[in-house]
């Protein structure tokens, strides 16, 4: 089965930390620093996803990325669509036997199924948005409900207000 590619979770990991750092624009090595990967895969990914309007950049001297819609109107299907560049999630291979009942009719069957597989994924990544991830990995990281977090350093290691790092440690 085809896979799809790992540009979907490292845009998500960009918005996500876009959203962490509601405040300013970051720069593509601040992020990178979070998804331990090089700026320029960054770089590429925020390219990708200020060309489908998900974020905004401000170029030169204390310019990055910032979010050009709230986290909570950002679905996940959004980034998949921003950053794959095939749609089709499956493959059929190219040319079966014609002369076989099997061969000759196993395309069309297998592009219905995948087809119906493909719309599943859809909605459901539909359903979860920049805002959801941001909450599940906050949990994650050991904040408890209500409890204000915040990233700090170039890691985006999870600290609580009053200083204590938060279980986890990393974003």
């Amino acid at each position: 089965m085809s896979t799809i590619s790992s540009r979907v979770a490292v845009a998500v990991h960009v918005l996500a930390y876009l959203a962490w750092r509601r405040d300013e624009p970051v720069t593509s090595e601040r992020i990178a620093s979070s998804v331990n990967t090089n700026p320029v895969v960054v770089r590429r990914i925020v390219g990708a996803l200020r060309n489908a309007g998900l974020v905004s950049v401000q170029p030169g001297v204390g310019g990055g990325a910032q979010l050009a819609r709230e986290p909570d109107h950002i679905s996940m299907l959004d980034v998949y669509r921003a950053v794959e560049e095939k749609e089709e999630l499956f493959a059929v291979h190219a040319d079966p036997c014609r002369n076989c009942d099997i061969g000759s009719n196993i395309r069309a069957v297998l592009q219905g199924v995948f087809c119906t597989a493909h719309q599943a994924m859809q909605g459901v990544l539909a359903q979860v948005t920049i805002a959801d991830i941001g909450h599940q990995v906050k949990k994650a990281a050991g904040g408890c409900a209500g409890a204000e977090v915040h990233l700090a350093g170039d890691c985006g290691r999870m600290e609580a207000l009053d200083g204590a790092a938060a279980p986890g440690g990393r974003a």
